[in-house]
């Protein structure tokens, strides 16, 4: 039996460790390497060639589903395999479209992982039940999908740019991550908000959520519980609150169909 080499990417140490750990309890995967940020995959020269690069499409350091592109360029022999905790049909999609071999979800099982990387080193795409069932139903049912805007389609660039936004970088680091300047950061910014109707970061950062490019902050969490018990949470909140009153009603908003 060939044995399947897997290469680990996640913000995470003891989530790395732990997979790491699971995957070489027996002889059939050997972990090859592990590194924290999808900038650390592609900037380092002692990266080896995985069968299989693991990783969470919301790793720091770049910007969303680009990686997967320049994973694919830098090391074409190797299959991308995501898990994560992002399961939104419009993301899946995105992904896929982008070349993923396989998406897992972070809730699976270990044997669910296990026989997802032995497809993916098969040469066969696997999807967790509940991301392919999800497909599923909206192929059967095209009419609960929101009809294709072209228009106001977001690019993966746009959707990197907006994850980074959402994620609270400033134009300068949003820059040096994409390798642009500040001002084409900016571009994007302005663009953004055009195409999703929307006025400031505050909105930008709700559609990155209500898209499934991050999750929802605990300190948002936090700040709307507080709403009943603390009067400092307030201001804050009632702006959130005012932001996602003024956001397009769901019939109006893209649907990032690819």
């Amino acid at each position: 039996m060939k044995t399947i080499s897997v290469l680990l990417v996640d913000s995470h140490i003891l989530f790395r460790k732990g997979i790491a750990a699971m995957l070489t309890q027996g002889d059939e995967f050997v972990v090859k390497g592990e590194v924290e940020t999808g900038k650390d995959l592609l900037t380092s020269p002692t990266v080896a060639t995985p069968d299989i690069v693991l990783m969470d499409i919301q790793v720091t350091g770049i910007a969303g589903l680009e990686v997967i592109h320049q994973i694919k360029a830098r090391l074409p022999q190797s299959k991308v395999m995501l898990l994560t905790a992002l399961r939104a049909e419009d993301y899946v999609r995105a992904a896929l479209k982008a070349g993923i071999d396989g998406y897992v979800l972070k809730d699976a099982r270990p044997e669910e992982l296990m026989m997802a990387l032995r497809s993916a080193a098969n040469g066969k795409k696997y999807l967790s039940p509940d991301v392919s069932g999800s497909l599923v139903e909206s192929f059967l049912h095209p009419e609960m999908v929101c009809e294709k805007q072209h228009g106001d389609i977001l690019t993966n660039r746009e959707r990197g740019v907006l994850q980074l936004i959402a994620e609270g970088r400033t134009n300068k680091s949003a820059a040096e991550i994409l390798c642009v300047s500040a001002k084409t950061v900016e571009k994007y910014r302005s663009n953004l908000l055009q195409k999703l109707g929307l006025r400031n970061t505050t909105e930008l950062t709700l559609a990155a959520m209500a898209l499934g490019l991050v999750e929802r902050p605990a300190s948002i969490a936090r700040l709307m519980g507080d709403l009943c018990g603390g009067r400092e949470a307030l201001p804050f909140a009632g702006a959130i609150t005012s932001a996602m009153m003024q956001m397009p009603p769901a019939h109006q908003r893209p649907t990032l169909l690819v």
